[in-house]
C-alpha cells in the first residue's frame, strides 16, 4: 500500500469510527435502567437482532479469515463454510425464537440466567459455574481483540501495537461504557451492512475484472483453483482417505458451537421483542449468512485468480488486496474500513457479555449475601464494564500472547460446544436438570482444556468430540444423578 493510499484509509477510518462512535452514544442515551444495559429491554426490532447477532458472529472471520484460507487452500475450504452456514441456519431455525420466548417467560437478563431459571432447583450452583466459565475465558477474549486491533494498525499503518491496541480500546470502550448492549446492536447493524456490502459488490466487480484484465494468474475462478495444482480443486486437499474424512469433519465441526452454544449471539436472540419480530429476524439472519459466506469464499478465489497462490505475503489480506486492486481508491478504503472495524463487533459484544455476566449473575448476589442492597445498579454496571475492559487491555499487553491465544483456543469448543448440549437440552428435553447442567459444564470444559493441552487437537478436532464427550455426559448424568429438590422456574413478575 503506497503513501497516498495508506493516508487516504487511515482518513476514512478515522471518519468512519467517529461517526460508528457518535452514533453508539446516541443509542446509548435511550439507555434508562440496568435491563436496557444488559439486553436493550428485550425490545430489539428483528433486523436489528438479525445483523447484529451476523457481525457479532462473523466480525473479521467473514472478512479476512475466510476469504484468507479460501485462498490458501482452495475448495477444501467449503467444508467450513458449510458447517458455519449449516449451524448458522438450524440456530435461527430451531433456537432463536425459543430462546425469546424464555427470555419473556423468565423475565432474564443474561445467558446463565436463563439456564438458572430453566432448572430453578439447581440455580445457584448453575449462576455460579456458568458465569465463572464464561467471564473467565471471554475476559481473555476481550483481550485478544485489543491484541488483533494492535496488529492490524501495525500492519497497515505501522503503529506500534501497544499503542494500537490504546487505539482500539478508546475506540470500543466509551460508547459499550455508556450505552451498554444497546450501544453494542445498534453500532453492530452498521459494521452489517458495511460487511454484506464488501461480499456482494466485491465478488461481482471481482467477476468482472478478472475476466477482462489482461496478465493476472487466471482469468476465471476454475481456471485459477486448477493452475495453483491438485490440492486447490480437490475438496479434500492433498489428503486422501482417513485424513481426508478428517479434513471434512474439521471444516464442518464449525456447525457444532452454533447451536446456542455462543452466549453473545444467544443473548440476541433472547433480546427480541417478540415473536413476529424474532420470525423476521429469522429470514434475515439466515439470507445474510448464505450471501456472505458465498462472497467470502468468492473474494479468496478472486484473490488466488489475480495474485496466484504465492503472491500474497499474508493469506488473511487477500480481500484488503482483492478491493485495493479492483475498486478507485475513495471506495476501497471504505470497504477496507469496514472489515477492519468489524472486530468491533466482536470485541464490544464480548466486553459488554462479560460486564453483565459479571455483574447480574456474581457481583450483584455476592452483595446481597453479604446484605449490601444499596446502589445504583446502572452504574454499577457501567463501573464493571469499564474495569474489565482495563484489565483486559493490560492482560493484552503483559501476558504472554501465546498464552492468550490458547486460552481463546477453548471458547469455540469449550464453551461453544460444551453449552450448545447445554441449551439444546434444557430446551428440548424435560428430564435434563440442573445438577446435570453443572456436570456438563464442568466436564465439557475440562474435556476441551484437556485435550488442545495434550496436542491431540492436531490431530481430531476438540470441536467436535466437545460436543460429543458434553452430550454424552448430560445424557449420562440425567438418567444416573439424582436432580435436585425440585421447584418451580422462578418467573418474575
Amino acid at each position: 500500500m503506497d503513501h497516498q493510499t495508506q493516508f487516504l484509509v487511515a482518513a476514512v477510518m478515522v471518519l468512519y469510527i467517529s461517526l460508528l462512535v457518535l452514533w453508539g452514544m446516541v443509542q446509548g442515551r435511550k439507555v434508562k435502567n440496568e435491563q436496557d444495559y444488559a439486553i436493550a429491554g428485550r425490545k430489539l426490532p428483528g433486523w436489528v437482532a438479525a445483523l447484529s447477532e451476523r457481525a457479532t458472529g462473523e466480525s473479521s472471520w467473514a472478512l479476512l479469515g475466510l476469504p484468507g484460507a479460501a485462498y490458501a487452500t482452495g475448495l477444501a475450504e467449503i467444508w467450513t463454510a458449510i458447517g458455519c452456514v449449516a449451524g448458522i441456519i438450524t440456530a435461527w431455525a430451531l433456537i432463536a425464537f425459543r430462546l425469546q420466548a424464555a427470555a419473556v417467560r423468565y423475565d432474564i437478563n443474561t445467558y446463565s440466567d436463563f439456564l438458572a431459571q430453566k432448572h430453578g432447583e439447581s440455580a445457584k450452583m448453575i449462576r455460579m459455574v456458568a458465569s465463572f466459565t464464561i467471564v473467565f475465558f471471554f475476559f481473555f477474549y476481550v483481550g485478544a481483540q485489543f491484541l488483533g486491533g494492535g496488529k492490524t494498525l501495525f500492519t497497515l499503518f505501522g503503529i506500534d501495537p501497544r499503542l494500537g491496541m490504546l487505539i482500539t480500546a478508546g475506540v470500543i470502550v466509551p460508547y459499550t461504557l455508556y450505552g451498554g448492549f444497546k450501544s453494542v446492536v445498534y453500532t453492530d447493524v452498521v459494521q452489517a451492512i458495511i460487511m454484506i456490502t464488501t461480499l456482494t459488490v466485491g465478488p461481482i466487480v471481482g467477476l468482472y475484472y478478472i475476466q477482462h484484465e489482461p496478465g493476472l494468474f487466471a482469468d476465471s475462478i476454475g481456471g485459477a483453483l486448477t493452475a495453483a495444482g491438485d490440492g486447490y480443486t480437490s475438496l479434500t486437499g492433498i489428503s486422501k482417505g482417513f485424513p481426508a474424512g478428517i479434513v471434512i469433519a474439521g471444516g464442518f465441526s464449525w456447525f457444532f458451537g452454533y447451536l446456542g452454544g455462543q452466549p453473545q449471539l444467544s443473548v440476541r436472540f433472547m433480546a427480541i421483542a417478540d415473536a413476529r419480530q424474532a420470525r423476521k429476524a429469522r429470514n434475515i439472519g439466515i439470507a445474510w449468512t448464505v450471501i456472505a459466506y458465498l462472497g467470502a469464499l468468492s473474494l479468496g478465489w478472486i484473490g488466488l485468480a489475480i495474485f496466484g497462490p504465492n503472491g500474497l505475503s499474508d493469506q488473511e489480506f487477500v480481500m484488503p488486496s482483492v478491493v485495493m486492486r479492483i475498486f478507485p481508491p475513495a471506495i476501497a478504503a471504505i470497504l477496507i474500513t469496514g472489515a477492519i472495524a468489524a472486530m468491533i463487533s466482536t470485541a464490544d459484544s464480548l466486553l459488554i457479555l462479560s460486564a453483565t455476566e459479571f455483574t447480574e449473575s456474581l457481583l450483584r448476589p455476592a452483595l446481597k449475601s453479604m446484605g449490601y442492597t444499596k446502589g445504583a445498579p446502572l452504574l454499577q454496571s457501567r463501573i464493571v464494564t469499564g474495569s474489565l475492559a482495563v484489565v483486559a487491555l493490560l492482560l493484552g499487553m503483559v501476558i504472554n500472547q501465546q498464552l492468550i491465544f490458547t486460552l481463546v483456543s477453548y471458547v469455540w469448543a469449550g464453551i461453544g460446544g460444551t453449552f450448545s448440549v447445554v441449551v439444546l437440552l434444557s430446551l428440548f428435553w424435560e428430564k435434563y436438570h440442573g445438577r446435570a447442567v453443572v456436570i456438563t459444564i464442568i466436564t465439557g470444559m475440562l474435556f476441551t482444556i484437556i485435550w488442545i493441552s495434550s496436542g491431540m487437537e492436531e490431530i481430531i478436532t476438540t470441536r467436535m468430540l466437545t460436543f460429543i464427550v458434553a452430550l454424552i455426559t448430560a445424557v449420562l448424568s440425567s438418567w444416573l444423578v439424582k436432580p435436585a429438590e425440585k421447584r418451580q422456574p422462578a418467573q418474575r413478575a
